[in-house]
This record gives structure tokens, sequence and C-alpha cells, in this order.
């Protein structure tokens, strides 16, 4: 066994703080980058291999990344650990971007202003995939080598998580392992083999360098994925023909991670009260994870099953923690479709009942009409905070509904909506996607028409004209891991004719048009978003040609450029037998490798195939939610080991006195 003779990243940097200070009144929003933020955390950097140093980073702006609960937890987590650290870096705006490479001061964290290049490790958290060229940006700053082949011993290992991770083959150039699933207990697992491999002297073994043993190491576990240790081979008509592992020990399959009970991890327990204004100003808690109700469409439902919910006791006991140590007076109760806990009932009247008469508001996240009722949000809204209601039907006739496995009927929502309206709401918003499936022209313009008796029944029931409905549209992208993983794409030229003949038919209408709202994205955005998704290793050169040619911050709209991607695409795919149209508006068939199909997220491929079948087969019959029903053998539970997790408990909040 030989030993590393590299250079450790620099034992003790020092903070760039006193180079970057004086230009600070010269940027944007400076106090992004100043850090302090109360229950942030600052831990000694130590001289010794036994500490292992984490830079988490959210690509995308302090604004949107400070809120994020899973960097949240993760700071939390490391920095409880022994002999570990764990800062945070964001990504800079393009002012600041350009004055880092004029003064020549590094990528840095906020908590002590240390050169993100030298910690052993950063960790990056994509819940969407518009934040790549983000990394690039953050990767180029920090004096990190854009391709992971290029590193060294001495450089960062840089690792990717969240959602995004699930299919992380187009950044696979760029990142050296990914992980996939729950990361709260992963993180310190990696953090051991890291500060034991420190330890031992940084060996290579028998790899070619101590940075690959380290990487081996990581792999071989079976829940670290290293994109260099799996070959990719392509067929002469440009299809992926297989991702084959090239070290010994290195899984077929890499599966992701899941954390079962909940109740043994309520963070965050300390959660970080932002300096400036951010996307979100409340503290929120996540009341259970995953979801079982089968909506075709959800990556997010699909990939963190199996439902683990949090016990209402657990629940309260976080919320005081909360607003105790942040000072925030709304708390948002979330997950994938918080009025599904079991016990919602009884969390929203006890906390309204503890929280009476106080300042503290609470707040439930878009809500599904099946699931809704008056008595549930009256004690959210107890404390005199009646904000507008969102439900979200996601398809605009009840077929749409079939075929994404939302069976919301009509009949169902304008009785949701008009008990709401009777009981003193005035606004409420309704969520629907454009591109789904078999859709057709009729089925988006019924959206329309819902709209139209929504406003009709408010005004009906409440005997008020001044009643509100606000229609946001979202363009559907198929996501891997999902049954319409293997769906067509629908070109932007149509979603766009379809988003004008919808907003016509709004402003057409004299007697409603004027109460209803009309919010929507173009189609453009989708597509790239859509060529990020199901994109296989090919893709990674689109991305550095984006990025190269000014691609910054591509999920705000005043910063994205389809043209810019568009001319990316022409150049990275050039020579590879495929483009844009293949990797999006192109329907898969079953017989074809999907570039994640060696990552396991726990669902079997031909029950995710047999559901696709179902969403086109008009008499199929309904996937009803396994937490009620005889299991659907999705594959999840016996592949992960798990189980689904909920109750009642029969417990209560007490003593319930009040704040």
């Amino acid at each position: 066994m030989s030993v590393s003779t590299t250079t450790a990243p620099e034992s003790s940097p020092g903070s760039v703080f006193g180079r970057l200070e004086p230009h600070l009144p010269g940027v944007q929003k400076p106090i992004q980058y100043v850090g302090g933020e109360l229950n942030s955390v600052t831990k000694e950097w130590g001289d010794d291999d036994r500490m292992v140093r984490w830079a988490l980073m959210y690509p995308d702006a302090y604004e949107v990344g400070l809120p994020n609960q899973g960097v949240q937890i993760l700071y939390e987590v490391l920095n409880e650990a022994e002999d570990t650290l764990a800062e945070r870096t964001y990504a800079v705006w393009p002012d600041m971007e350009a004055l880092l490479r004029r003064e020549g001061i590094p990528q840095f964290t906020v908590d002590s202003h240390r050169p993100v290049g030298a910690f052993d490790l950063l960790g990056l958290s994509f819940s969407t995939e518009l934040g790549y060229t983000n990394m690039l940006t953050a990767l180029d700053l920090a004096g990190i080598p854009l391709h992971a082949a290029d590193r060294t011993d001495g450089h960062t290992i840089v690792l990717a998580g969240g959602h995004s991770a699930f299919n992380p083959e187009p950044i696979a150039d760029f990142i050296d392992a990914a992980v996939l699933g729950d990361g709260e207990e992963v993180v310190l697992k990696i953090s051991e083999v890291v500060r034991e491999w420190k330890a031992e002297g940084r060996p290579s073994g028998d790899m070619p360098s101590a940075r690959d043993e380290l990487l081996r190491r990581l792999a071989v576990s079976g829940g670290v994925y290293v994109p260099r240790f799996y070959d990719v081979s392509y067929g002469e008509d440009g299809s992926l023909r297989a991702a084959v592992p090239n070290v010994p020990g290195v899984p077929a399959r890499v599966a992701k991670h899941t954390l079962m009970d909940l109740d043994s991890w309520p963070y965050p327990r300390n959660p970080l009260v932002p300096l400036a204004e951010t996307v979100h100003e409340r503290f929120s808690v996540e009341i259970f994870r995953g979801c079982t109700r089968g909506c075709r469409f959800c990556q997010a439902g699909m990939i963190t099953r199996p439902v683990r919910e949090r016990s209402i006791t657990t629940i309260g006991a976080m919320v005081e923690n909360g607003i105790r140590k942040s000072g925030f007076d709304e708390v948002g109760l979330l997950s994938l479709s918080s009025a599904d806990h079991t016990e919602i009932g009884e969390v929203a009247k006890d906390l309204a009942d503890r929280y009476d008469g106080s300042n503290v508001s609470l707040s439930l996240p878009s809500t599904r009409v099946d699931a809704f009722n008056i008595t549930l949000a009256n004690e959210f809204s107890r404390n005199g905070r009646r904000s507008g209601l969102t439900f979200a039907p996601e398809g605009g006739s009840e077929r749409m509904r079939k075929v994404i496995n939302k069976m919301v009927t009509e009949e169902d929502l304008i009785a949701t909506v008009a008990a709401a309206y009777s009981h003193g709401w005035r606004q409420v918003k309704l969520y629907f996607m454009v591109g789904l499936p078999t859709e057709t022209d009729e089925d988006v313009l019924e959206i329309a028409d819902l709209a139209r008796k929504v406003i009709q029944k408010g005004r009906e029931v409440s005997g008020h004209n001044d009643i509100r409905c606000t229609v946001s549209i979202g363009g559907f992208v198929p996501k891997p891991h999902t049954p319409f993983q293997w769906a067509a794409h629908l070109d932007h030229e149509t979603t766009d004719a379809r988003l004008y003949k919808l907003r016509e038919a709004v402003r057409n209408d004299k007697k409603y048009g004027r109460a209803i709202g009309f919010r929507y994205h173009d189609g453009k955005p989708g597509i790239v978003e859509g060529i990020l998704s199901r994109g296989d290793r090919r893709v990674g050169r689109v991305i550095e040609a984006a990025w190269r040619d000014g691609g910054r911050f591509d999920g705000w709209s005043e910063h994205f450029s389809y043209d810019r991607w568009m001319t990316a695409a022409e150049a990275g795919l050039a020579g590879t037998g495929v483009d844009v149209d293949w990797f999006t508006t192109r329907e898969r068939t079953y017989a074809e490798v999907l570039p994640w199909d060696h990552l396991d997220s726990g669902l079997d491929k031909d029950w995710l195939w047999e559901d696709w079948e179902d969403a086109l087969d008009a008499d199929s019959v309904d996937v009803e939610d396994c937490r009620w029903t005889p299991c659907y053998d999705c594959g999840v539970c016996p592949e992960m080991g798990t189980d689904i997790q909920i109750g009642p408990t029969g417990q209560r909040l007490l003593p319930l006195s009040v704040v």
C-alpha cells in the first residue's frame, strides 16, 4: 500500500473577508455575503486530520438558498458531530462574480469566509437541474477544476445530492460523486470514511491516486455513486447501451438512502434566521416525508417513498422550539401533501389552541382538494390571517386528471371552493400543468371553464362580487423514476399556442374574466429542463458550453436564454447522433436503456411501465393510495427494506398552555 505525497488542503486557511469587505458597497444586496445569522455556526478549523470539513451549497442566490431546509438540516447534523465542520456557500450574483474575478478572491463560505477550495468536500443540493451552471461558476471561482478527471489529490471532493441527483449523468463530468435520497445519516457515514482515510495517511492502495482510493471506499459502500467508476457505451443509433462498473467491488446498481423514524431526527433544531429578505420568511416543520398518492407526473412523490410520519408530539415540540429560537411568527407545516397526515386535524387544533391569541400563524402548502376541509382551514386561520387558499387539480379536464392519476372531479373542486368562499375566503389559487401526455387543446381550454365556474359559485355562496380565482400554469417536464419517464415532452411551440388560446379564452370572458388572474411560464425553459432531466453524459458538453457563453441563474427568467442553450446544444451534441429533440420530444420504449437505470430508487421498472400503459388506457382503474389499500407492488418497501410509517398515535399536544 502506498501513501499519497501530494499536498493536503491548507491546514488553516485564512478568511478572505478582509479583502472582500472594502468592495461590498459596490454590489447589490451586500448583506447576503456577510454571514453571522442567528443560529449560524463557526467551528474551529483545527490542524489535524481527524477533522472532516464540508462546504454545503444550494446553487442559487442567498435569498433562495438560505431557507432551503435540506441544507439547513445537513449543516446542523454535521456541525453537531465531533471532528466534523460544515459551512455554507451560495451562488454569487454576476456583479459579485465579476468582482471576485477582478480581485482574485475565491468562492467563499458565508460563515467564516474561508475559500471553498480548502474544504475536504463540497456538497451541492440540487432541487432543480437549472442550477447546474451555477455549480460551474462556483467550481471555477473556487479554483477547483471543472472536470473531475482533472482534479488531483489536493482538490476538494465534489458531491451532488437532492432530487436531481437521481439522474446525475448530465453532470457526471463535473462531480466526483452523488448521493441518492435522504442525507441525514449518509453524510455522517461519508465523513467517517473520509476521516479514516485521512487518519491512515491518505493511502492510494491499488488505485492510481489517493483521491481515487477515497472515492473507491465511498463507492463500494453501495450508497455513493461515483460516475468515473462506470463505463458508459452507446449504440450506432446514439442510444445508450449500458453503464457498467469498471472497478472491482463497485455495485452494478447504487441504492437510495431512506431515513426511517423521523422522530429521532427533529431537525432543524436551530433554524437559521436570514439577514436579508428571502423567499420564505417562516419556520418550517416537515410533518412527514414521502407520498403514495401515485400522481404519475410527480418525481418527488415517487422517489421519496415510503410515507414516514412525524408524531403529533414531535411536531408540537419542533414548532415550539423553532418559534423560540428563531423569532419567526409564521410556521409552515410542510410535506408533499400536508393535509394527508393521519392526525392533521389534531395537529391543527392543538397548535391553534396553543398559539391562540398570539402573533403566531400556521400555514399549509398547496392542499389536495380531496384532503381539504373547512374545519382544518379555520384552525389554521384562527389568529385572523386569512390568505388565499391554493389547490392543485393539475389537469384541466377530468380526462386529464385520470391520465395523471389525480382523480379530483369537477364536482369535488366546486364543492370545496364553495365551502371556502362561504366561510369568508375571497381568493383561491388553482395550479395546473400544460403539456401532459395525451393532452389536447380542449383539455387545456377546460381550465378556463373551470375557473369561470369557481368564480360563479363563489359569488353565489358568498353574496359578494369581490371573488378572485388565480390560475397558475406550469409546463410539464417528464422526470426520471416516474411512470412518465418514457413520455414525449411537448414541444414549446405547441405549449405556447395552447397557453395563448387559454389566455384569450379568459380575457374574452366579459362576465368573469376580470376576476380570473392568469400566470404562466412559456414552454422554452421547460425544454431546457427536459434536456437536463433525462439527459445522459453527453449533455455535460451542452451545460459547459452554455456556462462558457454566460449561462448563470437559469431558473430566473431575467437571466435565462433559450437561444444560448440551443446554440450550446448544437455545438455540444455535434457528432453524437442525437439532438435536443432526441432527449425531449421523443417517446421512449420499454426496451430502451435509460441513463438512470443503474441508479435504484426502489421502484420496480415493470411497475412503472405498467402504470405508464394504464395512463394511456382510458378504461384503466385508478391507482389508489397504498396507505389505505392493499400494496400495489411498486417495489420500494421490499427493495429498500422499509415500510410505511403512519399514525394514529392517539397522543395529543399536552399541556395545551397558551404561549
